[in-house]
């Protein structure tokens, strides 16, 4: 990336008060600084730096630049194998690597990550490596619907109502939620089926991010897996 393009990056999805959806699959890849690695941005702050959320692609036998995590690194692999010097991670691991961590990320075989980058609140060092293949599912709130927490945290500073959570959940078909109301916010990523809401339908690979306060009711009739975040928008919308 040249200095030229860096001087007029614009931010992109920045507004955490906005509700924001995207279908990454009709998103173009675009080049990273390192040959071989490719990227879908869906918010990102600065040019190559800051806070950020990405799918991101390793070609077979591309390995990225040694770096360090300054406020922490969140991933998903979607698919493949991803690696680094500290271990390989097969499609669907979640993995948290907590700021001030480092590390040289690729991928012999080829993969896709969902990614976010320097959004953890500074008191969270929890480091963690999960094959969600190998972890168990809780029931739900709701008939049809199963949990698999992934993270959780609370600080300090944030009231139970606005805890950051992170988890798979599993809509069989035909379930409906009741009308909720997003406290702290909500983030999601469709890894399978389609998510439904009072305002559309998401199929794979749909990015959807609602904002502190937002509400909906959502369902799913054909089924769907998807990655949640709640909590973390109010913290990260200051």
């Amino acid at each position: 990336m040249t200095a030229a393009t860096v001087s007029n990056f614009t931010p992109t999805n920045m507004d955490r008060l906005q509700r924001c959806v995207i279908e990454t699959a009709k998103c173009e890849w675009l080049p990273s600084p390192s040959k071989g690695v490719w990227r879908k941005p869906l918010e990102r702050e600065a040019a190559e730096h800051g806070q950020v959320t990405s799918i991101v692609r390793y070609e077979p036998g591309t390995f990225f630049s040694a770096h360090t995590h300054t406020q922490g690194e969140e991933i998903f692999v979607l698919s493949g194998i991803f690696e680094d010097e500290n271990g390989s991670y097969p499609a669907g691991t979640y993995l948290r690597n907590p700021p001030g961590s480092s590390h040289t990320p690729g991928s012999s075989v080829g993969c896709e990550l969902w990614v976010k980058l320097n959004m953890f609140d500074m008191h969270d060092q929890e480091k963690v490596v999960l094959n969600t293949h190998e972890a168990s599912w809780l029931p739900g709130l709701v008939d049809g619907l199963t949990v698999m927490p992934l993270h959780n945290f609370t600080s300090e500073a944030t009231s139970a109502m606005t805890a950051e959570h992170t988890a798979l959940v599993r809509w069989q078909k035909g379930t409906h939620f009741s009308p909720h109301r997003h406290m702290g916010g909500e983030e999601i990523f469709v890894l399978e089926g389609t998510f439904e809401d009072e305002f559309g339908q998401y199929p794979t690979g749909t990015w959807i991010r609602s904002p502190h306060e937002s509400k909906h009711q959502p369902f799913s009739d054909e089924g769907c897996l998807i990655l949640v975040k709640v909590g973390h928008l109010a913290r990260l919308a200051d």
